[in-house]
């Protein structure tokens, strides 16, 4: 287990949530081949499968050490299909039945918009300037007919600031990367770089960051 402190800086303090668990959903092949995967909608893996039942029974393991009774905590999910497959693993670890979750739209992954489907490389030697451009200013870029981590920030804001109960939540790297730049206030340009594992969770409790 890892843990990272909030130095109780004032840049998103009001976001937080008293308790949280965010998981990321598990591998697909795009992502194993490094393509810029975005909203387009792509299935786990067999490799993804495995480290969300993981995940299940390592959350299942964690409230049983906590003490945490499932029915108190509130469950969302992106609607992309390799979100939801995830949840629904991790439901079967945790023996809910999926009817207990939610999908939220604004939970969805950043969009890369023409990019997608295509690995940085590709994107390189397609549109050099813009490739450049994007790779000085992360936070700020706005890909072709796409969305930057900037715009991403204000609908992840909107969303966060809607949880006030314990929640655990399924969604992706993009988002999990400006969510943790809000809970532990960071320069905006180091939120897009930050790694987000496919085959751990993150518990936001008590001001501080675990990875279990």
């Amino acid at each position: 287990m890892n843990k990272s402190g909030n130095n109780s800086g004032a840049g998103a303090a009001r976001f937080a949530p008293p308790f949280m668990i965010f998981i990321r959903h598990g591998q697909t092949d795009w992502n194993a081949e490094g393509r810029m995967q975005g909203q387009r909608d792509i299935p786990l893996n067999d490799t993804g499968r495995d480290q969300a039942r993981r995940n299940g029974a390592a959350l299942r393991d964690y409230l049983k050490e906590q003490d945490i009774p499932l029915q108190d905590l509130s469950y969302f999910v992106s609607p992309l299909s390799r979100a939801v497959e995830t949840m629904d693993l991790i439901f079967g670890e945790l023996g809910l039945p999926t009817d207990l979750y939610q999908r939220d739209e604004r939970l969805r992954e950043i969009t890369f918009g023409a990019w997608e489907g295509y690995t940085i490389p590709e994107i390189a030697a397609r549109s050099p300037e813009q490739a450049a451009a994007r790779k000085a200013d992360k936070w700020g870029f706005v890909p072709p007919e796409g969305e930057s981590y900037r715009m991403l920030s204000s609908r992840i804001d909107a969303w966060l600031a809607t949880i006030t109960h314990p929640a655990v939540v399924v969604s992706h790297g993009g988002v999990m990367r400006v969510l943790q730049g809000r809970l532990l206030p960071m320069p905006p340009q180091e939120i897009p770089t930050l790694d987000i594992p496919q085959d751990r969770f993150l518990v936001w409790k008590d001001g501080e960051i675990e990875w279990v």
